[in-house]
């Protein structure tokens, strides 16, 4: 038996835990109709299959109908959720691994315009600036009806087969009653005293013991110290964690810290990429000391020597490693099989999380195959007939292409004109705060090792370097390069620099900067952030109504934290319409806006415009005449996972395909996409 803290069971209750990694409560906002059917079924076995002691679903399941959820969550007020449990389940205990819930009443965190068009409802008054509907004072009769749908949605997971529960107070409904700064209510449920801001919780509690009895298993996710002025303190939490340990209604504490009701405590909460590793870690090893309680935590543990710590330390019972199972779900199996170095590792980029608060749905920024588990595989099949594959590009799609294919079994060549690999991503990894993508590279480099890929660096292929090779299949990954031309207007802007010469460090940053953003991603304010911090006065100007929309809430934040304090401002719905040279240093822009024909001009010493990229596509439209399918990809066959097999040059040499950027301006995610989906098949 493994002397591997990590792999030491567990005895939860009555339920043995074959090792001591968990996912914590996520919602991948995979469900259909509200149900958790067969893609949210398949992510969550994937995971079991590789050997997870536990996995935890939904974050959270909603309670109530005036609970709306704020983007696509399990619906748990609904007797036809339980089949669907009950698949999700049983996929997983066949691989002995538990599965339980969380279940939630978000109160005021949710919107009124949703769902059934309902008032939200919370024990004060005060909107969520993060979700902005203003609640009506929670009556007494509404606390009756949720304590009942509590418990009514609790007996739906039991007879779905779940494990347990576990009830979420964070941010949500109940910390709404146990927050000072919420808590508006007079009388029994008042903010007068601790019991009584924790009643609605305890007959929440009591009310599913009485109807789900004492062998299910019930735990609570909460913060222990709301780091706010006002607010929980740590004290106030661990008094309330010594509750919940004393009333023998609680099995398990999943220790939150800090606050989710604006971005940027959101982002504190769940820390992202170029913030500390595990920063709540040490909090929750001091709430299991005080309770003895069996104890749960999750927050940015995304390497195994960290989680090793957290149980050896004896911090933790169980350590959550959720985000790092979304880039790798065979965590487990590679630690059994003394393959550590294998594991895909999470860069932080928090892509998954992004997604969802915008409406989307989780996927990773660099693992393709999550949250697509019944399309894309996580392992690479064998083919049955190995070719010569030649990759030109060694950005992330032409290093997955080459990973891909190696794993597959093929002989690969890889052109890199660079004298290293990594395209974009070495540019984004300039900035300390973003060096962590540097591992979306690494790991690739590391694993075409392992497959015998071959590599030639500082070589700018032409064709005949490629007919040379004679190659069964071409593949252009050689992405794209700054575009600097202004919105439906033809001509270069030769007066203007890009992003790209800023993150280089090509091009020294001025002293009275406009950055134009126009694509809205990471790129324009990785560029404004380092103009900024050499004490330059930055303008940040995009056409849109809101600015770098791409780059979504969690992590906006880290951003205008490094630039609150800064010579710099913002200005939305304004279009760079022309600039030209205005005397000795100087540049003047002329300024329009999409809705009136309002211009005005101004004066900057630089200008820095972010507009995506232009395929850099030269060398395949010279290989396409040459080419078997002269380029053309059968869509059909690529979205249902059949080789591509079109004919449409009968001398033709090779297959050629292009991918990534050489395409079209995407991102990181989309790129390792095209590689995966493309070549899983060949």
């Amino acid at each position: 038996m493994s002397n591997d803290p990590l792999l030491q069971p567990y005895q939860l209750k009555h339920l043995t835990l074959k090792n001591r990694i968990m996912t914590t409560s996520h919602e991948p906002a995979y469900p259909e109709d509200g149900m958790p059917k067969a893609r949210y079924a398949a992510y969550h076995a994937e995971r079991a299959k590789a050997g997870i002691a536990m996995t935890m679903t939904a974050g959270s399941a909603a309670v109530s109908k005036d609970s709306p959820p704020v983007f696509n969550n399990i619906l748990a007020y609904k007797d036809e959720v339980v089949p669907w449990i009950k698949q999700l389940t049983d996929a997983c205990h066949e691989y002995d691994c538990a599965v339980m819930i969380q279940l939630t009443h978000l109160g005021r965190r949710t919107g009124w315009n949703k769902g059934d068009w309902l008032p939200s409802v919370s024990p004060g008054p005060h909107r969520e600036p993060a979700h902005r509907a203003f609640p009506k004072l929670i009556e007494d009769w509404d606390i009756e009806r949720i304590i009942d749908d509590y418990a009514s949605a609790a007996e739906r997971m039991q007879a779905g087969g779940m494990d347990g529960i576990e009830i979420q107070a964070y941010g949500h409904l109940m910390d709404q009653f146990w927050s000072p700064l919420t808590n508006r209510l007079d009388g029994s449920y008042g903010a007068d005293s601790l019991d009584n801001r924790l009643r609605f919780t305890f007959d929440v509690l009591t009310e599913i013991r009485r109807r789900c009895g004492n062998e299910f298993i019930v735990g609570v996710r909460f913060t222990a110290d709301e780091t706010q002025p006002g607010g929980i303190t740590e004290t106030e939490g661990l008094a309330i964690a010594e509750r919940f340990r004393d009333c023998g209604m609680v099995d398990f504490l999943n220790v939150i810290r800090g606050r989710i009701h604006t971005d940027p405590a959101m982002t504190d909460v769940i820390p992202v990429q170029g913030m500390k590793n595990a920063p709540h870690l040490d909090f929750a090893g001091r709430v299991k000391q005080t309770t003895n309680m069996p104890t749960f935590h999750a927050a940015k543990i995304p390497d195994i020597a960290t989680a090793r710590h957290a149980i050896s330390a004896g911090l933790l019972d169980m350590v959550g490693m959720t985000r790092a199972h979304m880039a790798d779900p065979h965590i487990v199996r590679k630690i059994i099989a003394g393959r550590e170095d294998d594991i895909r590792p999470c860069v932080g980029a928090t892509f998954c999380l992004d997604r969802i608060y915008q409406g989307g749905e989780a996927l990773c920024i660099h693992n393709a195959a999550t949250g697509r588990e019944l399309t894309m595989p996580h392992d690479i099949p064998k083919t049955q007939q190995s070719k010569h594959i030649v990759i030109v590009g060694a950005g992330p799609a032409g290093l997955e292409a080459a990973r891909v294919a190696g794993e597959r079994g093929h002989r690969v060549t890889v052109f890199e004109a660079a004298n290293e690999p990594g395209g974009q991503i070495r540019l984004t990894a300039q900035s300390p705060r973003r060096s962590e993508m540097r591992s979306i590279i690494d790991w690739r480099m590391a694993q075409c090792e392992s497959f015998g890929v071959n590599f030639q660096f500082n070589t700018w292929a032409e064709a005949t370097d490629i007919t040379a090779l004679n190659p069964d299949v071409v593949i252009i990954a050689t992405g794209g390069m700054p575009n600097t031309e202004l919105f439906e207007q033809h001509g270069d802007l030769s007066l203007v620099d890009t992003a790209w010469d800023i993150l280089s460090g090509d091009v020294k940053p001025g002293n009275n900067v406009l950055v134009y953003d126009e694509s809205g991603d990471h790129s324009g304010l990785q560029s404004a952030e380092m103009i900024a911090e050499t004490g330059a006065t930055v303008e940040i100007m995009t056409p849109d109504r809101t600015f770098a929309p791409d780059i979504m809430a969690m992590n906006l934040s880290p951003y205008m934290r490094a630039l609150q304090d800064k010579a710099v401002t913002f200005t939305v719905t304004r279009r760079l319409l022309t600039v030209e040279r205005h005397q000795e240093g100087q540049l003047r822009a002329t300024i329009g806006t999409d809705y009136s024909d309002h211009t005005y001009e101004k004066t900057y010493d630089q200008i820095i415009v972010n507009y995506g990229t232009l395929p850099l596509a030269d060398l395949y439209f010279d290989l396409k005449p040459l080419s078997k399918n002269q380029g053309a990809v059968d869509v059909n066959a690529l979205l249902n996972g059949k080789p591509q097999t079109l004919v449409r040059h009968l001398a033709g040499q090779f297959q050629l395909f292009r991918i990534g950027d050489a395409v079209s301006a995407r991102n990181t995610h989309a790129a390792i996409y095209d590689a995966l989906r493309l070549v899983k098949d060949i």
